[in-house]
């Protein structure tokens, strides 16, 4: 028999407290929806009455399986729960379940809100009863209660228990600072079920100060406890929150977990792990944490060649999970560590069958070594590193040459005296049949004061006019630049890698490498719209 396990999203809450993170009502309706269809229990949506969009989320939330959450906090000391506005407002949400913060810690209780540990008891306990009596489901989050237990237990747990004698469905365990260490919070979890407080009405909550939130998590859930509240990504103020997105396969994929808990989330719903994650990094405008555990690009990633050989025969040698279980997938990336059953795998992956005694291997092997030599990397660049080995394949189609470009960067005073940069650049190509095309671009606003540099002019205008080639690379958008320099002084060379994404959501990386950054910066472009010909079959 398997014990139910709960899982509690506060992205859409605690999530957006995280640096530089804002989310208008539409992206929060669009990952509610997402984490529904994931099939999280409780769905946080925000404070209502907070914020103007945390208040529209509520009106416009979506309907969802889910449990949606509305958080607030315990009503104020002087007045009764009833005559609260800030505490109505969150019941003016209308959610059938609803989360109040409030101090469990002594020392927060008498500096921070300047009541009597007498005054704070009441107002938990009599915010909690007004929720029950509502018929609501109320969720008590003991803020700051590990470093409020470890200073005085009695006034920790007394905190809890008033809300929990109040009728909390739900009393979560909050390590608010994300100071106290997994061993820690099992044995305080330990202590509050033996206190009396019954396990499967405890929650917790960690945050990510000390890189633990997740272990600190999974250790709670081993001590008693049965729910867990996370955020997506381990987006969260500071360093973050318990990133559900490791925590939810690892309970699904992991024992004794796995045998022991049912979280309501499917393995077939876990096999959308890997795009959801990546939809929110969308929605951010930001680039994936290649290195995230299960769903970053590089989880999956084998670069030292005795690796790659050892997987070919056997993934499991070295991969702790099938990568598909969570919608990623296994690559074998190039570099000078490869040997050549990295470089067949690496090869057929793109599509590119060749025999084991096959000379052009040999050939790849030393291309590759000799320009990592010079400066460039092909573990990060697949698409650069694709067509290097179809050029010594011979499976090279050739599409056009690029006869000249010039990139002009101007730093000038307008007319009312204000400094702009403009940035303006010619690429001319010729095609196979002799035919010459003329790309240009010029930033067409310098009022706005603004110039994105002659990288991305030189970019505009190398796709302008592709002639029969333009409508396969109209859809090609850039999503990351990222520059290195990989030697110092008067011989310093540049490296460049940029990431790009199609309408296909395809994703694909090239490299340049030059003592002009321009220069390594076009390699790479033009690197890019050649592989995308490629892919797509046009020659």
């Amino acid at each position: 028999m398997t014990e139910r396990l709960y899982l509690y999203d506060t992205t859409l809450r605690d999530g957006q407290q995280t640096q530089g993170v804002q989310f208008s009502t539409a992206d929060k309706v669009q990952i509610a929806t997402a984490l529904d269809g994931l099939g999280i229990d409780y769905i946080e949506g925000g404070w209502p009455g907070a914020n103007p969009t945390d208040s529209a989320f509520f009106e416009a939330a979506p309907k969802t399986r889910a449990q949606m959450v509305a958080f607030g906090m315990t009503k104020r000391a002087g007045r009764s729960a009833e005559n609260d506005d800030v505490l109505a407002a969150v019941m003016n949400a209308g959610t059938g379940s609803v989360c109040l913060v409030g101090k469990s810690h002594d020392y927060h209780v008498e500096a921070a809100l300047g009541i009597t540990l007498e005054e704070n008891i009441e107002n938990i306990r009599a915010s909690v009863a007004h929720i029950v009596a509502q018929g609501r489901e109320a969720l008590f989050d003991a803020e700051h209660f590990f470093d409020g237990y470890k200073a005085n237990p009695g006034y920790a747990l007394e905190a809890c228990r008033a809300a929990y004698d109040a009728g909390a469905r739900w009393i979560v365990l909050c390590d608010t600072n994300g100071g106290t260490l997994p061993e820690e919070i099992a044995r305080i979890v330990t202590e509050v079920i033996a206190a009396g407080i019954s396990g499967d009405h405890l929650g917790i909550h960690t945050h990510n100060d000390t890189e633990a939130a997740v272990a600190g998590s999974l250790a709670a859930v081993l001590a008693g406890a049965r729910q867990i509240q996370g955020t997506l990504n381990g987006l969260g103020e500071r360093c973050g929150n318990a990133n559900l997105v490791s925590i939810i396969p690892t309970l699904l994929l992991k024992e004794p977990f796995a045998s022991q808990f049912d979280t309501g989330i499917s393995r077939e719903a876990l096999v959308g792990m890997t795009r959801i994650s990546r939809m929110l990094d969308d929605i951010l405008n930001r680039v994936p944490m290649r290195q995230a555990p299960y769903v970053g690009a590089s989880a999956f990633a084998h670069k030292a060649g005795l690796h790659a050989s050892a997987i070919l025969k056997n993934p499991d040698t070295y991969e702790h999970i099938d990568p598909e279980l969570v919608g990623n997938e296994r690559i074998i990336p190039m570099s000078n560590q490869a040997g050549q059953s990295n470089l067949r795998r690496r090869l057929s992956e793109a599509g590119l069958e060749v025999e084991k005694d096959d000379q052009a291997l040999g050939t790849i092997l030393n291309t590759i070594k000799e320009r990592e030599d010079a400066g460039y990397s092909y573990d990060t660049a697949q698409a650069s590193f694709e067509l290097v080995a179809r050029e010594a394949l011979g499976r090279m189609e050739s599409f056009f040459d690029v006869e000249r470009y010039r990139v002009i960067s101007e730093r000038r005073r307008n007319a009312k005296g204000q400094v702009v940069v403009e940035s303006e650049a010619v690429v001319t190509v010729q095609f196979r049949d002799g035919s010459k095309r003329t790309g240009y671009f010029k930033n067409e606003h310098p009022q706005d004061l603004h110039d994105d540099g002659p990288v991305n002019a030189l970019w505009q205008a190398l796709k302008t006019d592709l002639g029969p080639y333009q409508d396969r690379i109209d859809d090609m958008r850039l999503t990351d630049f990222k520059v290195r320099i990989t030697n110092g002084g008067t011989e310093a060379v540049t490296r460049v890698i940029i990431d790009f994404q199609d309408a296909q959501k395809r994703r694909w990386s090239t490299v340049g490498v030059s003592p002009n950054i321009v220069d390594a910066s076009f390699e790479a472009l033009l690197d890019a719209i050649r592989w995308k010909l490629v892919r797509d079959g046009k020659a």
